[in-house]
């Protein structure tokens, strides 16, 4: 076969499949189309180091404790002291450890703030965003009360938890120094 005739398939070949292409084409999934703000805002969860953007809703340790023993202790032990998953309740320091050293929400940690954020986020496993605001509310509560950072009856809000002074936070090197 001369190299003019493989070219002529190869454009026939070429033109068919772009015959065929075009209604699945067509029948695209909307890429491209404008989506709304309600959109975005689902999605849009991030709370900052300040407190902006946390939700209506409170929790105390012992709603926290109960939320604890349902959904987290099978990943991070019994209060929080370790399982297979990260130790959240500890007075292991950081110093003088290494980068190897375990962090957890004390030695850590720079806000509590974003203890939400991640556990709202990113909990529980393997069903991250199922808590409701208040289980969420609940769980910073008993976290930091087992790691002495607050009393065990402070209730956690959208205006108690950013006046949270989490013991590692005039160590931690903050990259948007301006959002706190």
């Amino acid at each position: 076969m001369s190299t003019s005739e493989i070219m002529s398939i190869s454009r026939i070949t070429l033109l068919a499949g772009l015959l065929v292409a075009a209604p699945a084409i067509a029948d695209s999934p909307g890429l491209g189309t404008k989506i709304t703000e309600a959109d975005v805002g689902a999605w849009s969860i991030t709370i900052l180091p300040d407190g902006t953007n946390l939700p209506p809703g409170s929790g105390t340790a012992a709603q926290g404790a109960k939320t604890y023993a349902e959904k987290c202790v099978a990943c991070h032990g019994e209060g929080g002291k370790g399982g297979p998953y990260a130790t959240l309740v500890s007075d292991a320091p950081l110093q003088g450890r290494g980068i190897e050293a375990p962090k957890t929400i004390k030695n850590f940690w720079a806000n509590a703030t974003t203890v939400y954020d991640y556990i709202r986020r990113a909990m529980p496993w393997p069903n991250p965003r199922t808590l409701s605001d208040e289980e969420v509310y609940g769980l910073v509560a008993y976290i930091l009360s087992e790691n002495k950072i607050i009393e065990k009856d402070a209730v956690m809000d959208a205006k108690t938890l950013p006046q949270v002074k989490m013991p590692n936070r005039d160590n931690f090197i903050v990259k948007f120094p301006d959002k706190i």
